[in-house]
């Protein structure tokens, strides 16, 4: 089966220069044990200097891996932290440049490279159009959105002018995990910091929060033939299915969010969830129950986690040859458009 990976991180040489130049977060330090990612003052995660360099490598060994473990596309996307956590100004210049880095890469390897654009919501008009010039001129798929810009969701109507082109393009946007926006921060921070904050808990809570947020404001009324993509599973939705409905399915007092639909519907319309960084057959059965092998996509997490483990999932998952090779290319070739 051909596989298309949705899930892959990278940085340029740079975009890594300066994260380690800067004075404040998010910046990036180092000693002799490899390096940390600074996303504020407190929160801190380690890189080895081996994961360091697979970040950075965009050639010959990250395609002989794709090539040993059978990969034949990866979707390339921007390590967190991104573009989001700069100064507006600061951020739509260097969505700019990594954008026009990321384009080289893909055009030195069509067959095997694709790109999710990084774009800088905190100026929304202009991350729009970097989104547009991204995908009509670099040829890039859609664009990868951290979880929030600066401690702000994207379901303010400030920001719907990004969605607006999303769906004008015709391309998804994967909503990306961040640590939690500073609304939630403060419990998972104060005592036991980014071992909570991060992939274990706070990464999942604050999307899922991000995601709810986004189907409540009436987004997905008015903007109906968006495409979005969670990954992790879907960052736990596909559990909450019936209890995101809870105010159409009983007789509670209070008063519905005003949308059109129940939350669920819109998961099941708009949204695609990837595997990645969850090789867990409880949680793809959940997920293949209550959204079909048609809304679930391979992904990886690259270079954090392992390919080869991913890949093992799918194969030996419980589940038909016709839904393997659906997750594994076809609903990604689909959403891609390729």
């Amino acid at each position: 089966m051909k596989i298309i990976d949705l899930e892959n991180h990278f940085f340029t040489n740079d975009y890594i220069k300066y994260l380690r130049s800067r004075q404040k977060p998010p910046r990036e330090t180092g000693d002799s044990d490899g390096y940390t990612m600074w996303y504020n003052d407190v929160l801190n995660s380690p890189r080895s200097f081996e994961m360091a360099n697979r970040l950075l490598d965009l050639g010959e060994n990250r395609l002989q891996e794709m090539d040993e473990l059978g990969i034949d596309i990866q979707l390339l996307s921007l390590s967190p932290p991104g573009v989001q956590g700069f100064e507006p100004e600061e951020g739509t210049a260097w969505s700019r440049k990594v954008n026009d880095e990321l384009s080289k890469v893909v055009k030195q390897n069509p067959d095997r490279f694709l790109g999710l654009a990084c774009i800088a919501p905190q100026s929304p008009e202009e991350a729009a159009d970097e989104l547009d010039r991204a995908v009509s001129e670099l040829g890039l798929k859609g664009a990868n959105i951290e979880s929030h810009a600066r401690n702000e969701y994207l379901d303010d109507k400030k920001y719907w002018c990004i969605f607006e082109r999303a769906e004008k393009l015709d391309v998804p946007l994967f909503l990306h995990p961040e640590i939690p926006s500073i609304s939630i921060l403060k419990g998972y921070a104060d005592d036991y910091g980014f071992e909570l904050a991060g992939p274990p808990h706070g990464y999942a809570a604050d999307l899922a929060l991000h995601t709810m947020r986004l189907i409540y404001s009436g987004l997905f009324d008015k903007y109906s033939k968006l495409k979005m993509v969670l990954g992790h599973m879907g960052e736990g939705m596909p559990f909450w299915l019936s209890r995101m409905d809870a105010y159409w399915i009983k007789p509670w007092k209070g008063t519905k969010p005003r949308i059109e639909k129940k939350p669920s519907d819109y998961i099941k319309r708009n949204f695609t969830v990837t595997i990645g960084g969850m090789f867990y057959a409880p949680a793809l059965l959940c997920a293949h129950l209550a959204l079909g092998a048609d809304k679930i996509a391979f992904a990886v997490d690259y270079p954090y986690e392992k390919t080869e483990q991913a890949v093992r999932f799918i194969k030996e998952a419980p589940i038909s040859d016709i839904d393997k090779e659906k997750i594994f290319y076809s609903n990604a070739a689909r959403l891609l458009k390729i």
